[in-house]
């Protein structure tokens, strides 16, 4: 009895310490994060490709751009398909995740990307703030000069309020139904453009100018 009393108060005293140290987690401030949105085609995609980043803690999929009220995946005229990028700025810049996004589209298509054609799948950046829009704008210029064309994609700063989520069944779409995804993604010929378009550093982590 002696010695299942002493470990029952052993094991109280555990918890309690335990329970302090949560407590202490729990109340020490979440670190900082940030948010940007972007169109890439096919927000499955643009997901999958995010979702590979370092520092990315979050990627939800949603509708932006456009006027019409409550978009949906079957009516969002106006809008673009577009993924919410929430990030970690200690791990990842701004910068950064620009210039890999570049990597990951093609930016010269002004009228959709890959097989998917009309507005809803064109490319643009929608930054968040002021700061990164000359961000964006700059690592534009910079893309420019690298592949000596004009590019497509529009930098428009949005309101927050801007985003919509898309349904549930978007979300995640590429780990949750990864052979269908793998198909499409395969033969609507994404990565056949993105390598004849940038080579090696097709989709490539970390970008070589991914200028922080």
């Amino acid at each position: 009895m002696k010695f299942r009393s002493v470990l029952s108060r052993a094991a109280l005293t555990l918890g309690l310490l335990c329970a302090g140290t949560a407590a202490a987690m729990a109340a020490e401030p979440a670190g900082k994060t940030e948010s940007v949105i972007l169109a890439g085609g096919c927000f499955w995609c643009v997901e999958s490709d995010f979702d590979k980043v370092p520092g990315v803690l979050e990627t939800v999929s949603g509708y932006a751009g456009g006027t019409f009220p409550n978009p949906t995946y079957e009516r969002h005229p106006g809008h673009r398909e577009v993924v919410r990028i929430t990030y970690d700025p200690a791990k990842v810049t701004f910068p950064q995740l620009v210039s890999y996004f570049w990597r990951t589209i093609d930016p010269v298509d002004g009228a959709g990307q890959f097989c998917d054609r009309g507005e809803a799948y064109t490319t643009a950046i929608y930054p968040l703030t002021s700061e990164q829009t000359e961000q964006a704008n700059r690592s534009k210029a910079h893309i420019e000069e690298v592949l000596g064309k004009k590019v497509a994609t529009p930098v428009i700063q949005l309101d927050p309020k801007g985003f919509t989520e898309a349904e549930g069944y978007h979300q995640n779409y590429h780990t949750i139904n990864s052979i269908k995804y793998s198909f499409y993604r395969y033969s609507c010929g994404r990565d056949a453009r993105l390598k004849q378009l940038w080579g090696d550093d097709a989709g490539k982590w970390p970008p070589r100018d991914g200028m922080s």
